[in-house]
């Protein structure tokens, strides 16, 4: 059996911890069954947005005769494209491992974790196999994976998950995408710019369902002109034949009874590559959380207090296992309070205030704060005001379409900021800024002076006009 101080699950932002446990001068064990690095690195954020902006560099290129300039594309190596970008995530994978393998207060052990008590993890598979390690101190970092929704016959069929996609060096004809959320929309964008026919299957009535429901709205038109899109469709039997894959669809209905439909002609959709994006899985049922104190809720998420301990003793949670917000920013503020919890003097509760998020498709979205219906189903008091990108001396000079919409309580505090189109992962961030260090007013954004003619311009005139007070009988609800 060998003893540590600390004991880390995981190597994505669950490393941020252990590094501190170390620089104090703790034995560290740090436990990883994949690639160094965790979700994000190795099969999230990071190759997905070195992928995309190949994307958009292609979608400058086709959008250019706008601009009555001439160009065209005559090559693109799709397989350099990812055999690079992967290369890339991988000598970033081996350079964490090198550096944990070199480091002499850390002890790297590759393989599976799976508790035996309380803080003692036994370890299955991997170099490691059968290493028995304990530690005053645990900390839960091991994330999550995609979810395979129960569909009549997924087992007998071949498809990708992002973590695939994101290593696909051959391009689909016809990628179908099972899943109408963030990941279905970025991968949908990238494989459609490069040329595959996209069709998306989504339950809800829009994709993106997190973001702010005009802002969806906008973003599901928008692909509905570049792709087939099926809102509202449950998939429920897939079958394959030779180099095909087929899906079948039916509506379905959110509400009290929600389901689906039966007497509708269900949609039948047949692609060479089966995308399933339908959200992601905790991976607590690996753990073997039984044999400790450990809780996890109805979703198999780990429970934590407002501090990130779990209901055992010295054992902490962290990162997309606990749930709160599955992004890698939130993560990375997560591991900062559990370092101030664990090793500073004052305890402090996690703050998820102002948590932004961004879906780096064509059109961009991001967000921060309430959405609209969010603010209608608390029955909130608020006003509202959008100003449009094209309406700017630059989004006119971009010939950009889209919004910034801005939802304000009648004292002028910010509720929420939703913008879709160009640089929405950039123009969010003064929005936060302002909400999580100024005010927290309109004011902040008011009383700074934005660059003439620059972008931002467009949130500084969605803060500064004329706000309406939201109505809850108005069009948009939705009983």
């Amino acid at each position: 059996m060998d003893e540590f101080d600390f004991l880390v699950i995981g190597t994505g932002s669950g490393l941020d911890v252990a590094n501190v446990a170390a620089n104090q001068g703790q034995s560290v064990a740090v436990v990883e069954k994949g690639p160094l690095g965790g979700t994000c690195l190795n099969r999230g954020c990071i190759p997905s947005k070195l992928l995309l902006y190949h994307a958009d560099v292609l979608e400058t290129i086709e959008r250019a005769d706008e601009f009555h300039i001439d160009a065209e594309v005559t090559d693109v190596s799709f397989a350099d494209i990812v055999r690079e970008v992967n290369e890339e995530v991988e000598s970033d994978s081996e350079s964490i491992r090198h550096g944990l393998r070199s480091s002499s207060r850390h002890e790297l052990f590759e393989g599976e974790a799976r508790f035996v008590d309380e803080r003692t993890v036994e370890i299955s598979g991997g170099e490691d196999d059968g290493a028995r390690l304990r530690a005053e101190t645990v900390l839960i970092a091991a994330g999550t994976r995609p979810s395979i929704p129960d569909i009549d016959g997924i087992g007998a069929v071949d498809y990708l998950t992002s973590t695939e996609a994101l290593q696909l060096e051959t391009q689909p004809d016809h990628l179908v995408v099972v899943g109408g959320g963030y990941i279905a929309a970025e991968l949908g964008h990238f494989f459609g710019t490069f040329g595959s026919d996209v069709t998306i299957i989504g339950r809800r009535p829009h994709l993106l369902p997190e973001a702010d429901e005009e802002v969806a709205e906008a973003f599901t038109d928008r692909y509905a002109e570049r792709f087939t899109v099926h809102t509202g469709h449950a998939a429920t039997a897939v079958s394959q034949d030779d180099g095909s894959v087929t899906v079948e669809a039916q509506q379905y209905e959110y509400g009290a009874d929600g389901g689906i439909v039966e007497d509708e002609t269900p949609v039948t959709v047949t692609g060479d590559e089966l995308l399933i994006a339908a959200g992601r899985t905790p991976n607590t049922d690996t753990l073997n959380l039984d044999a400790t104190g450990v809780e996890t809720d109805d979703h198999g998420y780990i429970k934590t207090d407002e501090y990130l301990r779990t209901t055992a003793d010295d054992v902490w949670a962290l990162g997309d296992i606990v749930g709160e917000y599955l992004l890698k920013h939130s993560a990375n503020h997560e591991a900062r309070a559990v370092v101030r919890n664990l090793f500073g003097s004052d305890q402090q509760p996690v703050d998820y205030s102002a948590m932004p998020f961004a879906v780096f498709a064509s059109p961009e979205v991001a967000g921060v704060g309430a959405s609209e219906s969010e603010l209608r189903d608390q029955d909130r008091e608020y006003a509202m005001n959008t100003y449009r990108y094209e309406d700017t001396a630059r989004g006119d000079a971009m010939k950009a379409e889209g919004f910034v919409k801005v939802l304000i309580d009648l004292d002028g505090e910010i509720l929420g900021c939703h913008i879709i189109g160009p640089e929405a992962s950039s123009l969010i961030q003064e929005v936060v800024v302002a909400m999580k260090s100024g005010t927290g007013t309109v004011a902040d954004i008011r009383n700074a002076i934005h660059i003439h003619p620059a972008l931002p311009e467009v949130v500084q005139r969605a803060f500064s006009g004329h706000f309406t007070r939201g109505d809850s009988g108005d069009h948009h609800h939705h009983h």
